[in-house]
């Protein structure tokens, strides 16, 4: 075995991971490929023709470095990984963005770097030009603001504002994006390239914009400076403040710039002016703050030329492009538009589609409701015929009521009249009767004097009789008759009382005659109470009977206007109050 095959075979390729601001790529590389081979491919991938503002950056220990062109890629201080990471990044930026950045591709990757520099605050922004550049850069992401689709907190996961801004204001989520959204609605129209080239244009205004910053020391004092390069020259300022340089030196007014280990000169073209030196303590550094100042004065110096024949055709195929591009969008707009009306219109069309719908049903619920109605009606004006029928029905009924209740008053007057009369004849009956009677017990008592008078006369003449008897009769009887024989004592007794015997038929008379006039008397009065117990009776009768009338003609009109009403309608009581009136 040969010396040759001990030895480790080498590998060919190597592999490479580029960054870019939007995307990750990963590349095999030739060993032998020099740092303009790796950027070519990466420059061809992404699509870029403008390479002249990037480069590919990576980290050596606690700086970065820029790769070489013209140096091999595994020769240079790169890290020895695998793969082997670089970050694509705009080395040079632009005096002016929108005369120098000819292709969309070059706006695009500029623009997502300096809104990650203010986002990371490597570019100082203030509060208000932050908001205003998050509106841009919500219109170059989202397009056109639209309230169907950008509901509140539609930006709550983007990240659109420097921290320090967000910390400097006591203000929520939802307040910086109800400002940014304000501005945000203001840029309707403007195409993705158009808001990242408005973006850009304020961007490029802002001091820190496009400077890169290395710490440096003046003289031997030892003064701690910061030098800051950038496309319009080199500028010095103090180690707290980065935005207002102490000292600028523009290109048009450098004639020389060199360093020797640690030290630099930077030689005015004004030679009265002083040469200015200031050192740097890592030679890494030096190369790098050289490298920069390099580039940066070539792309002064190349805008004061004509372009060249590349340039000028990019130019005019961007110009071309956008040409044609503002053609596409203001077809678009037009298309837009049109759909926009005819969506408009179509939806005006439904809106009144369903309006007529709306309309149509609605009329055939009135239609439906007029039909029932009418049915309605009809029904109702047949039940009120049958009222009609029935009231009239009820009114001949009540009438006929009313004229039996007439017939009958009539009746009862007569009735009543009939009564009265009879009565007043009965009280002038017992009228009479009561005078009568007293004129009887008037004459009884006449009769009743004549015979206590005519007792009175019989008694005295009794008494005179008796007188006489005693006085004459003994002498009668001795001188006219023979004397008699002796009788037997029952015999005599009857002798002596014979006269008397005469007398007492006498009184017997008198007897009988007062015991009819005295029966006669009693019948009277019998006769009168029986008469004055029926004038009675046929008072009390009267009375009852009156009262009986009024109580049917009461019943009677009770319950012709119960049923009236529950026949009548409503509106028909009235009349039926007025018939009820004259009843």
């Amino acid at each position: 075995m040969s010396i040759l095959g001990l030895k480790k075979k080498q590998p060919k390729t190597f592999k490479v991971k580029v960054i870019t601001m939007d995307a990750e790529m990963e590349f095999s590389c030739e060993v032998k490929w020099k740092g303009k081979d790796l950027f070519d491919l990466v420059c061809r991938t992404v699509g870029l023709r403008e390479t002249w503002f990037f480069g590919l950056r990576y980290t050596v220990k606690d700086t970065y470095a820029w790769l070489k062109p013209d140096k091999r890629v595994l020769d240079q201080e790169v890290p020895k990984d695998s793969p082997i990471t670089f970050n694509f990044l705009a080395k040079f930026f632009p005096e002016k963005v929108e005369e120098e950045l000819v292709q969309e591709i070059t706006q695009h990757l500029f623009f997502l770097q300096v809104k990650k520099q203010i986002l990371d605050e490597e570019i100082f922004c203030s509060p208000e030009a932050s908001v205003l550049l998050a509106s841009y850069a919500v219109q170059a992401k989202y397009g056109d603001f639209d309230t169907n689709f950008h509901k509140p907190g539609f930006l709550a996961q983007d990240e659109l504002l420097p921290k320090t801004v967000v910390m400097q204001y006591q203000m929520t989520a939802d307040m910086w994006e109800e400002k940014i959204t304000a501005w945000y609605a203001e840029h309707r129209g403007l195409a993705r390239d158009e808001a990242e080239m408005e973006y850009l244009k304020i961007a490029q205004d802002l001091e820190m914009y496009g400077v890169s910053y290395f710490e440096i020391t003046q003289n031997k004092r030892d003064t701690n400076l910061l030098l800051g390069v950038d496309a319009q020259g080199l500028h010095i300022y103090s180690p707290n403040s980065k935005l207002a340089p102490n000292k600028s030196f523009p290109w048009s007014g450098i004639r020389n710039i060199s360093y020797s280990e640690k030290e630099f000169t930077i030689k005015p073209l004004d030679k009265k002016k002083d040469v200015f030196k200031f050192y740097s303590s890592q030679l890494r550094v030096n190369k790098l703050i050289l490298q920069l100042c390099i580039g940066n004065h070539d792309l002064f110096m190349r805008r004061r030329k004509v372009d060249s024949i590349e340039v000028q055709q990019m130019k005019a195929q961007a110009k071309e492009e956008k040409a044609r591009k503002k053609m596409e969008r203001q077809i678009l707009a037009r298309e837009k538009q049109m759909r926009e009306e005819a969506e408009r219109a179509k939806e005006e069309m439904e809106r009144r589609l369903f309006q007529l719908q709306d309309e149509a049903r609605l009329a055939n619920e009135a239609l439906l409701r007029s039909e029932e109605t009418a049915d309605l009606l009809a029904e109702k004006a047949q039940i009120a015929e049958e009222e009609a029928k029935l009231l009239a029905h009820k009114a001949a009924e009540a009438e006929q009521e009313r004229q039996r209740l007439e017939v009958t008053a009539m009746k009862t007057k007569e009735e009543k009249r009939l009564m009265e009369q009879k009565m007043r004849e009965a009280e002038q009956l017992a009228v009479k009767l009561v005078e009568q009677s007293e004129r009887r017990l008037k004459e009884a008592d006449h009769l009743k004097q004549d015979l206590t008078e005519a007792k009175d006369a019989e008694r005295r003449a009794k008494q005179k009789l008796l007188e006489i008897t005693k006085t004459t009769y003994p002498l009668i009887a001795a001188y006219s008759a023979p004397p008699a024989p002796p009788a037997p004592p029952e015999a005599a007794d009857f002798a002596c009382e014979s006269p008397p015997a005469r007398l007492d038929f006498k009184d017997s008379d008198m007897k009988r005659l007062s015991m009819e006039i005295e029966r006669e008397r009693l019948e009277y009065m019998e006769k009168s109470k029986h008469l004055q117990d029926q004038l009675k009776e046929l008072k009390s009768e009267i009375e009852s009977l009156k009262l009986e009338e009024q109580q049917q003609q009461q019943a009677s009109l009770y319950n012709l206007h119960s049923e009236a009403r529950g026949y009548i309608p409503e509106k028909m009581r009235a009349t039926y109050e007025d018939i009820r009136l004259k009843i």
